[in-house]
């Protein structure tokens, strides 16, 4: 971690901008969405709402009154059956990236998936993002899944890889 100091806290409407630069960043420029369109503010509101009226957490990484982070979990499917698991987000300023930032987002979020009872957090993970597939490793996430050539993106076929983190016994 560098010397900055970085406050994780619930995020407000106001930093929704923020969040929306580093995700279309992520959109843009990476295969950690499978997505090639940036989003709109309101699209991103739209999110945000969804999150929030669903009781589920959108956390910031904040320093020096900027938006470096963010992390977020919602349902993994919306079948009836799969309430007790959740699906998570962790995105990193590029500028930010290496300083130890994911993972201050990242334990909140199991944290808090505990304390809601839920059963297990899953991790869709691009098939090249060793560093995203290393950092849920020292979670405690497994490997659950491996889809060959699912995504397809800057001309090339991408495989997800599905980790999971059983948070409680049943």
């Amino acid at each position: 971690m560098s010397e900055e100091t970085v406050n994780i806290r619930s995020a407000i409407l106001g930093d929704l901008p923020g969040i929306l630069d580093i995700y279309n960043h992520a959109i843009l420029h990476t295969t950690s969405v499978y997505s090639e369109h940036p989003h709109t503010y309101e699209m991103r509101l739209t999110w945000y709402n969804d999150r929030i009226s669903s009781g589920f957490p959108v956390f910031v990484a904040e320093t020096d009154g900027q938006i470096i982070g963010f992390s977020t979990f919602g349902h993994f499917r919306v079948w009836p059956c799969y309430r007790y698991t959740v699906e998570h987000s962790v995105y990193v300023h590029i500028d930010h990236r290496g300083k130890g930032i994911s993972k201050l987002l990242l334990q909140p979020l199991i944290d808090r998936a505990r304390e809601m009872k839920l059963h297990a957090m899953i991790a869709g993970i691009d098939g090249g993002n060793k560093i995203s597939y290393q950092l849920h490793q020292s979670f405690g996430f497994v490997e659950v899944a491996h889809f060959k050539e699912v995504g397809f993106k800057f001309g090339r076929w991408l495989d997800l890889k599905f980790m999971q983190l059983i948070l409680h016994s049943v």
